[in-house]
């Protein structure tokens, strides 16, 4: 409920009064099936009748279009944009590409809510570049040779996405469901301590892949090159559309350690995790004989990495958010 009171003319009281937003739930029938939603309604602070005020049947539309696409798993217009978006294909080529009438795609956009069976194969094509190379097969001869290429380029790119381990790959997606902004510099230090966290408490790696030491600390190379083009920048990525639900597969014990580091690690920029694995031994000793500004390639352990953290949780109880704090306060005042 919102408490901010407004203005507007009440039919009841027959003049200008406040009113209260308030949410209300509201039983509609949509094709045939009965659905309950909850949308806003303005109520005048005087008589406590609902008001009719500007904007707001368009906002109750609004609310209820979103709460029946997600009730029945419809793709949003959202979705829709970024399968464009990501694809770099136009309304009418992609709506030719998924075996659908020419106006099909540009209808959706403007409102119009697909069908299950055609959002299901909008929702394929977003979440797997295969099944899309597949479409881009079957429907060849209905598009234009730049539409084909730039499309399956795409497709190709973006198999790039699929190839780090599922479980790196949730972990990624639930790191920036967290957090608003993340450099690829942050991501790569909030995926090691990720590692080293969970290993150290669980005694098995959290996910199959090797981090190097290069000299701004530890880093997946299959994760720099999916989001190198960003650098310095925050990841804004349409690509994540393609990973859309799956952070939700993570078990209880990868939750737990995921969120135990969005909640400490991920309150620091890169620059400040950096200096953290500068100080720490995996990383150090994986930089032996290798000179501050000379580039190395060698692997950090994960065996070296879970014993050390495991050393970290004896000293500082790494298992709840106020041990990593601790630690990291500790650590930054050595850097």
């Amino acid at each position: 409920m919102s408490e901010k009171r407004r203005k507007d003319f009440c039919i009841e009281c027959r003049k200008e009064t406040e009113y209260v937003l308030q949410k209300k739930n509201i039983r509609k029938t949509v094709r045939d099936k009965e659905y309950q939603f909850t949308i806003t309604a303005a109520v005048c602070a005087e008589c406590g009748e609902e008001m009719s005020i500007p904007g707001l049947i368009d906002e109750n539309v609004r609310e209820i279009d979103e709460q029946y696409r997600h009730a029945e798993g419809i793709v949003s217009v959202e979705d829709i944009a970024n399968l464009m978006k990501i694809y770099k294909i136009g309304k009418a080529p992609l709506s030719l590409c998924l075996g659908f009438g020419e106006v099909t795609i540009p209808r959706y956009l403007e409102g119009q809510i697909p069908s299950k069976e055609y959002s299901d194969i909008i929702r394929f094509a977003l979440t797997s570049p295969p099944y899309m190379k597949k479409k881009l097969a079957e429907n060849r001869e209905k598009l234009t040779d730049a539409a084909y290429k730039k499309a399956m380029d795409a497709a190709v790119s973006l198999e790039k996405l699929f190839s780090v381990s599922e479980n790196i790959l949730r972990v990624i997606a639930y790191i920036f469901e967290k957090l608003e902004e993340v450099t690829p510099l942050m991501l790569q230090k909030l995926l090691y301590f990720n590692q080293g966290i969970y290993s150290a408490l669980y005694g098995k790696a959290f996910f199959e892949e090797d981090c190097r030491a290069w000299i701004h600390g530890p880093v997946y190379p299959e994760v720099y090159n999916l989001f190198r083009d960003f650098k310095y920048n925050p990841i804004d990525d349409a690509r994540f559309a393609l990973l859309e639900g799956i952070a939700e597969e993570l078990g209880d014990d990868e939750k737990k350690v995921a969120d135990l580091v969005v909640n400490t690690f991920g309150i620091y920029g890169g620059k400040a995790l950096e200096k953290i694995t500068h100080n720490e031994k995996p990383w150090k000793d994986a930089r032996q004989g290798y000179g501050d500004h000379i580039p190395s390639n060698e692997i950090v352990c994960k065996d070296d990495i879970r014993r050390y953290f495991k050393s970290v949780n004896e000293v500082y109880g790494i298992d709840s958010e106020e041990g990593i704090r601790n630690y990291i306060h500790d650590m930054l005042k050595r850097a």
